[in-house]
């Protein structure tokens, strides 16, 4: 990937927008800003400050500093920015200085002009000094807000920056929040010169996160990139999930447990409670469920699927939401361990076994958001829809790739069905009438008004016709549902 920024122009415009406000009013603006790590939250802040063309000051908290560190690196930023026009201001040395002092002394060298300051990695800072909170919306109100500033406040502990501008919080009704997720397909093939199919590959295996799309080579498509990969153990591709893991999973507890049944492939609460559990038996429900909750609700490792139709359905799947950490559970871990032994042959044999069903599995939820995006544009015959999902019932079969619907998660309309072939062979008629008969199981699927849906990485067979209204997609077509 080359070192040329991509990407982002709607989070570049809402930063611009606001520094826009600034400039107009002459009054303070703040953004709370929170994604994954990796996925390039001070990568896209750095390139908004040099963007923007006015002074600055970018504080990055270190781990585990104490508070009096903290205030130290803070002031010695502040001295070292293009922030201050009287450095005189700032005390060399900070010790017995708090955070309150800090504050008053930025806002005692902030220009008359408008400027930016961000704070980086702020869940640290709250997590070294309890009045760290406090201290910010009393510097805010009393110092900040009629200033001309941008106050940017960046983190990856999603749960803490939402904590942040919560209800019962100092700083809460006080600043904007923008979650960064990761590059799109789109992004990915633009950054990487892919096509379509090629793309959609390297999306998957990245997960869309720049510090893996940063090591790939401009051209490259997965496989070969992975393949050259596993002779380097210390790999972006295996360090990314790898760090991500051990930041929100430390130690091997349930927790990590539950995620990493997930990971290899359970999908259901039973599934997940036998794999996840001890020599004494399975996880009981009474601890499972809550797990399950804050894996989902709190930690948003993992995304919570149900059977989309008229009725109410059963079960719920799990699956773990960042395709890069899927992927490096269900495979890339194994890889790693045969890389570390210096077997890099060893390691790529396990990714190619397992490549083809893994990703038949995880391009699925992607095609599923495409549908829905081209269903807001107004690219499908079906304008009512509003709701991308799929279908099964508590045996599995059958089970139905893609229903589109207008609600969720229970449906007033089925609008169409449809089925996800991502193999190099064409969707043939065996493929076409496994759909048919799986689509009129669905509640409210009516096969004179619903429609079929056909998504194919290898085409359609002769003879392949999935009716009116009735709509056959390819990765090109996937591709174009991120252009708009």
């Amino acid at each position: 990937m080359s070192t040329t920024f991509v990407g982002r122009t709607t989070e570049l415009n809402l930063l611009r927008k606001r520094m826009e406000r600034v400039t107009r009013t002459g009054s303070a603006a703040a953004v709370a800003l929170r994604g994954r790590r990796q996925v390039g939250k001070s990568r896209l802040v750095q390139e908004f400050c040099d963007r923007a063309g006015v002074p600055y000051v970018y504080f990055t908290a270190t781990k585990g500093a104490s508070p009096v560190e903290g205030v130290q690196e803070f002031l010695a930023e502040l001295r070292a920015s293009s922030l201050p026009a009287e450095r005189d201001l700032i005390p060399e040395v900070g010790v017995g200085v708090t955070w309150p002092d800090a504050f008053r002394v930025l806002a005692s060298v902030l220009p008359a002009s408008p400027c930016v300051v961000v704070l980086d990695e702020l869940p640290w800072l709250a997590e070294q000094d309890s009045v760290f909170d406090g201290a910010l919306q009393t510097a805010w109100d009393r110092l900040l807000a009629q200033r001309p500033v941008l106050l940017l406040l960046l983190g990856s502990d999603l749960h803490m920056m939402e904590r942040l501008t919560a209800y019962d919080r100092p700083f809460y009704g006080r600043a904007d929040s923008l979650v960064l997720g990761p590059l799109n397909p789109a992004e990915v093939a633009d950054a990487l010169g892919l096509g379509p199919a090629e793309a959609i590959d390297a999306h998957l295996v990245s997960g869309g996160l720049p510090g893996i799309l940063r090591a790939w080579p401009h051209g490259t498509p997965a496989l070969p990139f992975i393949e050259a990969e596993c002779a380097d153990p210390a790999s972006p591709l295996f360090g990314v999930p790898e760090a991500a893991l051990m930041a929100e999973f430390p130690a091997p507890d349930q927790a990590r447990r539950v995620l990493e049944a997930i990971g290899s492939g359970d999908r259901t609460h039973g599934a997940i409670a036998a794999t996840a559990g001890s020599q004494a038996g399975a996880l009981p429900s009474g601890v499972l469920s809550p797990i399950l909750r804050r894996l989902t609700d709190e930690k948003r490792v993992l995304a919570v699927d149900s059977p989309l139709s008229v009725k109410p359905g059963k079960p719920a799947l799990y699956r773990v939401a960042d395709t890069n950490l899927r992927w490096y559970l269900a495979a890339l871990r194994t890889a790693q361990e045969q890389s570390r032994r210096g077997r890099p042959e060893a390691a790529f044999r396990i990714v190619e076994r397992r490549w083809a069903s893994w990703r038949g599995r995880a391009v699925e939820p992607m095609i599923r958001e495409s549908l829905q995006l081209a269903a807001g544009a107004g690219e499908l015959p079906w304008p009512e829809v509003e709701h991308v999902g799929g279908w099964w019932n508590r045996q599995f079969s059958p089970e139905v790739d893609l229903i589109g619907a207008d609600r969720s998660p229970v449906a007033g309309r089925i609008h169409f069905a449809g089925s996800v072939k991502w193999l190099a062979s064409p969707f043939d008629r065996h493929d076409l009438t496994s759909l048919q008969q799986g689509a009129s199981q669905v509640p409210g699927f009516e096969l004179t008004e619903s429609g079929l849906v056909v998504v194919s990485l290898g085409g359609i067979g002769d003879g392949v016709d999935p009716g009116d209204p009735g709509l056959v997609w390819g990765p090109g077509d996937v591709m174009e549902a991120w252009r708009g």
